[in-house]
């Protein structure tokens, strides 16, 4: 496996990403699926676009789809321990961008539509991305088959 794509897999042998993967995963997909589909009581991609075209995140339509995007199938990801760092990357910048774009002016706190939510959610995302999936993961599940393949590769060309 090349050496980028093999960074995306390093190995985490703990339990503990596993719990912030898991939580933020079903919250991002949650809010994404609200964005992509108008699930859970979200507006769809025609109602989110509109929106962001109103405070200047044009256009409107592409920004709410690839916000939607990033934050379901980065969920995804997230809760099955898939591509888990440039998922949590992606959703990192994403909380960034609604946080400067949305919610800074109003404060930390969520009760005037602060940043202590988003907030939250970046840090977990940027936990995740440095420590990665963790133990209980398809990532590493396929760095183990990866470490295998190379010992084998590296056994048969002695």
């Amino acid at each position: 496996m090349n050496t980028l794509l093999s960074q995306a897999f390093v190995k985490n042998s703990s339990f503990a990403p596993l719990a912030l993967r898991v939580a933020a995963g079903v919250i991002f997909a949650a809010y994404g699926a609200q964005k992509l589909f108008g699930w859970f009581g979200g507006y769809g991609l025609e109602g989110t676009g509109q929106w962001m075209a109103s405070i200047g995140l044009a256009p409107g339509y592409l920004m709410a789809l690839m916000a939607g995007s990033a934050e379901f199938f980065g969920g995804l990801l997230l809760i099955v321990g898939l591509l888990t760092r440039p998922a949590a990357i992606a959703l990192a910048f994403a909380m960034l961008v609604a946080i400067v774009t949305v919610h800074l002016p109003n404060g930390l706190f969520m009760a005037n539509n602060g940043y202590a939510f988003g907030l939250s959610l970046m840090a977990i995302s940027v936990s995740i991305a440095v420590s990665g999936a963790g133990r209980l993961s398809i990532d590493n599940i396929i760095h183990k088959v990866d470490v295998r393949s190379n010992n084998a590769g590296a056994a048969a060309t002695r």
